[in-house]
């Protein structure tokens, strides 16, 4: 396999490149490594932007503080890869395999990543704004304080996924599954969760204001104390949901289901309840709505 260093106009192997980072060579801009076996190497804070990585194997790779803006990493493999701190900024990981891997600090803003393996990866405080994701694998990942602003999860699954304090202003999450997920104190003001499984998630003290969560599936989640006011939920299911103490002043629950839903304490002023179910449910004054 050949090698081009965009920089330099160079043609090298795997192995020269390899050496050459080995001697303190650390600009690699545009190189061609499609396909490559990288297993394991470490290309600590190398210049790998715009490079051609499509393909390639990186499972267990050091690349802390690696420059990959731009670069394709389309279906590369990337598995319990240390990817801390890293720049891949509008860079192509559709159908990328990152399971376990440690993004801590990277960014991905504007990135694309259709497809992609992120499970039980590590996406802490992670800058995912303007990234599409759509129908990636995201269960059981970290990504707490992590920034998702307008970022497309549409048909993504996070069954698990911890998202404490995240940041998914505007994010886009239509059908997406985040069966138990953590979303506690989590900012998801204008958010589209239509039709979203959110079934036993928690959303305790969440930011849901102006929120569209049209026949979202909220079976059993933990409300508690979130502020839900100005939000959509029309033919949404709040079946034994936990709402104590929740706003949700001038919200739409036309059509909603809340079945032996918990209101007590809650703010329903100016509700819209047209149509909605209520047997079971406990209201806010404390008595069993029958």
């Amino acid at each position: 396999m050949h090698i081009y260093l965009g920089n330099h106009n160079t043609i090298m192997d795997a192995d020269e490149l390899l050496k050459r980072y080995a001697a303190g060579e650390r600009d690699f801009r545009g190189v061609n490594l499609r396909g490559a076996s990288l297993i394991g190497v470490d290309l600590t804070q190398a210049n790998l932007r715009g490079a051609d990585l499509s393909q390639s194997n990186l499972t267990g790779a050091f690349l802390k503080l690696v420059n990959f803006r731009e670069a394709n990493l389309n279906q590369a493999t990337l598995q319990g890869t240390d990817l801390s701190a890293a720049n891949l900024i509008s860079s192509n990981l559709s159908q990328a395999n990152f399971s376990e891997a440690n993004l801590i600090n990277a960014s991905l803003r504007s990135s694309t990543l259709n497809g992609a393996n992120l499970s039980r990866a590590n996406l802490s405080e992670t800058i995912l704004s303007e990234a599409i994701l759509r129908d990636a694998n995201l269960n059981q990942a970290k990504l707490i304080e992590a920034s998702l602003s307008r970022t497309n999860l549409s048909g993504a699954t996070l069954i698990g996924a911890n998202l404490e304090k995240a940041n998914l202003t505007n994010a886009i999450l239509l059908e997406t599954n985040l069966k138990e997920a953590n979303l506690s104190k989590a900012l998801l003001h204008s958010a589209n969760f239509t039709r979203a499984n959110l079934t036993q998630a928690n959303l305790s003290r969440a930011i849901l204001n102006g929120t569209n969560l049209t026949q979202a599936t909220l079976i059993e989640a933990n409300l508690r104390g979130a502020s839900i006011s100005w939000t959509t939920l029309r033919g949404a299911n709040l079946s034994k949901a936990n709402l104590y103490r929740a706003k949700l002043c001038w919200s739409n629950l036309t059509d909603a289901i809340l079945l032996e839903t918990v209101l007590l304490d809650a703010n329903m002023d100016q509700v819209n309840l047209r149509g909605a179910t209520l047997t079971g449910a406990i209201l806010p004054d404390g008595l069993n709505y029958e």
